[in-house]
């Protein structure tokens, strides 16, 4: 989430508001794609038979080999606001339990997340299945709220038919603004568990850290929804957050009926959480022990 001036701000929420406007420039960073799918099979194929080839360019920075990509699959959903989605599936374990549904930050694609699913899913025992937002990577359209919602949708949808999920077998898991659909999907819908990862209370509360209530207008109102999960949450924050103020990991732990003890990483910032070992520690102990 980019820095404004006071100007800008007040052109963002002075009337009329405009919350896509809001949403917009407040959080959505598209990088150039560091990706590309192609069809294996003609074009002329039902969408349902499709299979697609993943290819990822030098500034995806893939950190594995070639047995490790053969373990990640790619398609294409639509969402139902019509935009095609593109979804990746990381079968790190196969015997697993639980599959990870997540939903990345906002100036980076699945080309670039790609080595840290593999990473992480092998670290954590689980399959991985993430997807672009609406204007990035392979993901048509344009970046919005409305679409975010419909894009996790999307990608939940191709969890649950695709490859079989059952909603106790998978976990909802949110970075920074990754925690804006994650949070709206877990207040519909039951799921095994929740992972909250440098979340945002709201977008007003990024942009004037002194808002103490919700107004109409705001964008990404976690805040509002969280208390509807009925699923187990884990709240998990940097201290030192210079781009979301960890004020917002505790407010959103306060609110949740079913949140499990937080992780607060002593000195940490909005990137580099996964660099503490006590990362990793928490994430395995909650799905090893806490998850029912």
């Amino acid at each position: 989430m980019n820095g404004l001036s006071i100007s800008e701000l007040c052109g963002l929420f002075c009337c009329p508001p405009c919350p896509s406007r809001i949403a917009a420039k407040l959080a959505f960073l598209p990088p150039e794609p560091t990706y590309a799918f192609t069809p294996e099979l003609a074009p002329d194929s039902p969408p349902s038979q499709q299979r697609w080839n993943l290819h990822l360019t030098e500034r995806a920075e893939f950190q594995y080999t070639q047995r490790e990509l053969d373990n990640v699959e790619v398609t294409l959903a639509q969402s139902s606001r019509g935009n095609p989605v593109g979804i990746m599936y990381v079968r790190c374990a196969p015997d697993s339990r639980f599959t990870v549904l997540f939903s990345h930050g906002n100036a980076v694609d699945l080309g670039q997340m790609s080595s840290f699913y593999i990473g992480l899913g092998s670290r954590i025992h689980c399959n991985i299945l993430s997807y672009d937002y609406s204007g990035y990577g392979v993901s048509g359209g344009r970046p919005s709220e409305k679409n975010l919602y419909a894009d996790i949708d999307a990608a939940w949808h191709t969890l649950r038919t695709r490859y079989g999920a059952s909603p106790e077998s998978v976990i909802l898991y949110g970075q920074s603004i990754g925690t804006v659909p994650t949070v709206d999907l877990a207040s519909r819908h039951q799921c095994a568990a929740v992972v909250l990862h440098s979340p945002l209370a709201s977008g007003m509360r990024v942009a004037f850290p002194q808002t103490k209530k919700t107004y109409c207008f705001d964008a990404f109102p976690n805040i509002e929804k969280v208390s509807k999960i009925s699923s187990p949450v884990l709240v998990i924050h940097g201290t030192e957050d210079e781009v979301i103020d960890f004020s917002h990991g505790p407010a959103l732990f306060e609110r949740c009926p079913k949140a499990v003890e937080p992780l607060w990483v002593e000195g940490a910032g909005h990137n580099d959480i996964e660099l503490y070992g006590q990362y990793l520690e928490r994430l395995r102990r909650f799905i090893g022990q806490e998850i029912g």
